[in-house]
C-alpha cells in the first residue's frame, strides 16, 4: 500500500482508476493507493452470510443517524472517524449493565455504552413474575441512573443506546 503526499496528479483522486488501483482520500488529508481487491472466487460461511446482513442493517442505521444525531460527529471530531464511523460502531455495541444495586428506598443502576446510555427503563415483578411497575431511571452523575420505586420485588433493568439496542439485568429482592 502506497501513501501519497502533497502530488498534484493524486490530489483528490479518490474511487477506481480502471480494474487495478484503489484510491481513498483520508479524513487526514492523505491519499491511500492500492491494488483493487478480488473478491470473485470467494465462498462466505453461514456465519459471514449472517455479518454481512447485520452489517447492511448497521449501514443503513449509520448513514441516517450520523445526519441526525449531532453526538456522532461531536465524538468523530478531532479523530480520524467520521459521524458514519461512529454511528455504525454504536449499533454493533449493546449498553452495558454494571451494577444494579437498592440503597435505601432508591435503585440505583450504572451503565455505559460506547457512544451513550439514551435511557434506562426499570421494572418491578412480584413473585409471580406480574409487573407491579415499570418507569424510567434519572440520570445521575457518573454513569449512574437512579429510580425511587413505590414497592418491592424482583428488579428487572433495561439499558438502551441511541442505536435501539437493550441490555436487560435482573436483581431479585
Amino acid at each position: 500500500m502506497a501513501k501519497v503526499h502533497k502530488n498534484l496528479f493524486m490530489q483528490g483522486l479518490s474511487g477506481k482508476l480502471g480494474d487495478q488501483l484503489v484510491f481513498r482520500h483520508l479524513k487526514d488529508g492523505r491519499t491511500i493507493v492500492c491494488v483493487k481487491p478480488d473478491f470473485s472466487k470467494r465462498v462466505l460461511s453461514k456465519d459471514q452470510k449472517r455479518h454481512h446482513e447485520r452489517f447492511k442493517a448497521a449501514a443503513a442505521y449509520a448513514r441516517a443517524a450520523a445526519r441526525k444525531n449531532s453526538i456522532y460527529a461531536e465524538l468523530a471530531a478531532g479523530t480520524m472517524k467520521t459521524a458514519y464511523n461512529v454511528a455504525l460502531s454504536d449499533w454493533f455495541h449493546p449498553p452495558v449493565i454494571h451494577h444494579v444495586e437498592r440503597r435505601g428506598a432508591v435503585i440505583r443502576i450504572q451503565a455505559s455504552d460506547n457512544v451513550y446510555v439514551a435511557g434506562v427503563q426499570v421494572t418491578i415483578l412480584d413473585e409471580q413474575g406480574k409487573v407491579v411497575e415499570k418507569g424510567e431511571g434519572i440520570r445521575g452523575d457518573s454513569g449512574w441512573w437512579e429510580y425511587m420505586p413505590a414497592g418491592t420485588g424482583k428488579i428487572v433493568v433495561e439499558a438502551r443506546d441511541l442505536a435501539g439496542n437493550v441490555t436487560r439485568k435482573e436483581r431479585g429482592e
